[in-house]
């Protein structure tokens, strides 16, 4: 297949080209090709615009491009930039398939569990769930889904991906934890009693993988292991990996005082779990927490 890749750089879709590359003809949109260029040593295709597609000849479009949600304080200048790095590269891509004669069969468009917004720990959240907190988390996820299932036509399926919290030793959330943990320096946040909806690197490629093969796949689905857990379950489960104690939990005031508005993603969560994708047979790799921890510590060591 040809496929066109947006956000390839990023934590997700650099581990999904390496799988791609192998098999089919990527082309990867980047703000920096020789950037792009070196990180996958010329085997894929780089450009900086859509303009230089032709979505004639695209089979496939996956669409993971966007400003990161959790790395500066939420600013209103800031949340307009996260909204839109994700609105107009998406209306770009809608456009074109629209346009195309022969368009791409399939579109795969990231989201993120943030869509539901807020939930109580002890109900668990399917693709069905029809009482989403209305937050800026939600409206964000809503604007971004709108307008990548817009794209849906009897020559293009669409599939909507709301990704959890994407566990990697290169990057993203644990990434960042890793550091202070090794350190014994790490603890539950806030209450530790929110949920925390997750996944495998692993098995948040291979999920993008199946969706491209299954045709008769369209739709939202959880991007989430089975098995949420607390936030406390979730730093036990690192410190035990990383045989470190769990010593210094971070209160909620702290929270708010570091990270202002954006301090909610940290203090509140769901438990969302993949209905979808288990009915449609994909088999998770990683559903249980220790061990995914356990997979990704002893690969970094």
């Amino acid at each position: 297949m040809n496929i066109l890749v947006t956000g390839a750089t990023g934590l997700i879709g650099d581990k999904l080209c390496r799988f791609l590359y192998n098999k089919h003809q990527v082309c990867v949109l980047t703000r920096n090709v020789p950037k792009a260029q070196g990180q996958f040593k010329n085997r894929v295709t780089c450009t900086d615009t859509l303009d230089d597609v032709d979505f004639n000849n695209i089979d496939a479009v996956i669409n993971l491009a966007g400003e990161p949600i959790a790395d500066k304080r939420w600013t209103e200048q800031q949340k307009q930039q996260i909204l839109d790095s994700r609105i107009n590269i998406t209306a770009q891509i809608v456009n074109k398939i629209a346009q195309a004669q022969t368009p791409p069969h399939t579109f795969i468009s990231g989201s993120a569990v943030g869509y539901y917004g807020r939930q109580s720990n002890h109900v668990l959240i399917d693709e069905r769930w029809e009482n989403p907190n209305q937050e800026f988390s939600h409206s964000l996820c809503k604007q971004w889904e709108e307008l990548a299932l817009s794209a849906q036509s009897s020559n293009t399926r669409v599939c909507i991906l709301r990704t959890g919290i994407v566990l990697s030793q290169h990057g993203g959330a644990l990434g960042k934890m890793l550091l202070p943990f090794k350190l014994g320096l790490g603890g539950k946040l806030a209450s530790g009693e929110q949920m925390m909806s997750w996944i495998h690197i692993d098995d948040m490629t291979h999920i993008i993988l199946y969706l491209l093969k299954h045709h008769e796949l369209s739709g939202v689905f959880n991007a989430t292991a089975p098995n949420p857990v607390s936030n406390q379950d979730f730093t036990k489960a690192l410190c035990h990996a990383l045989n470190r104690p769990m010593l210094f939990p971070m209160p909620e005031k702290i929270l708010r005082l570091l990270f202002g508005e954006m301090a909610d993603l940290l203090i509140f969560g769901q438990a969302v779990v993949p209905k979808r994708l288990q009915r449609a047979g994909y088999r998770f790799r990683f559903s249980d927490i220790n061990d995914a921890m356990t997979s990704l510590i002893v690969r970094d060591n």
